[in-house]
């Protein structure tokens, strides 16, 4: 049975509300400045976010474990995040440098692929948030970085 369209849509808002929660558990990014933070949970790899842009009602962040490709030497996984605290989601953007929707779907997907790819990438965001609470990683395991030189 295939739900109609309004259900398939609340339950991505669903699902990008418990995405907010867990994210805020985990955290606490009205208290985060824009810039670098490491957490260390049980599992001993080191959690990367990157607090990239703060603004009224919403924050942009970049989550990533600190491991790199062998082949791009970038951080792998790495998800794009954008909390918006006024409705209280969070949703993944996207994930590695440079890859938005448009690079992965095309410039003109249909609206069924496009929402097919928005699911995936927060059910992902979704699982890897609740594996991150079990290894331990809290507002108060978080520590700031140096931040780089330009």
């Amino acid at each position: 049975m295939q739900l109609p369209r309004f259900s398939r849509l609340s339950w991505l808002m669903g699902l990008y509300g418990e995405n907010f929660d867990r994210i805020e558990r985990l955290f606490d990014t009205r208290r985060l400045a824009p810039g670098r933070y490491r957490s260390l949970g049980h599992d001993q790899l080191p959690l990367d976010l990157e607090v990239l842009e703060v603004h009224a009602y919403t924050s942009e962040l970049r989550l990533s474990y600190d491991l790199r490709d062998p082949v791009t030497g970038k951080p792998d996984p790495t998800v794009y995040v954008r909390v918006y605290r006024d409705a209280r989601q969070a949703e993944a953007t996207h994930y590695n440098v440079g890859r938005q929707w448009q690079d992965v779907l095309g410039l003109y997907p249909s609206p069924k692929v496009l929402f097919g790819h928005r699911l995936r990438m927060n059910s992902f965001l979704s699982k890897w948030l609740d594996y991150l609470d079990i290894q331990g990683h809290a507002p108060h395991s978080l520590v700031r970085q140096a931040d780089e030189p330009a």
